[in-house]
């Protein structure tokens, strides 16, 4: 199943990082997978996203708190 996937090859630990890596890393993700069906900063913004749904219920305040700042950050960089 995996090996058809449309996510992005995410960094290990990604989001485990500071919200400046984590948006950084995010931004190389999108950028150089072949298989995303969209606009790199869409794709890097939509697995934070993802990220932040499926665990946001069990993360401590500080890491979503992280999350939000990612976010800021990956707009930064993609000037948005």
């Amino acid at each position: 199943m995996s090996e058809r996937s449309n996510a992005l090859d995410l960094e290990e630990s990604v989001f485990k990082r500071t919200p400046k890596q984590i948006a950084l890393s995010l931004k190389r993700s999108a950028e150089r997978s072949g298989r995303r069906k969209s606009a790199p900063f869409r794709s890097a913004m939509s697995m934070l996203s993802f990220y932040e749904n499926r665990a946001g219920r069990n993360l401590p305040a500080s890491r979503r708190r992280a999350i939000a700042r990612a976010k800021d950050e990956l707009r930064k960089l993609y000037a948005r």
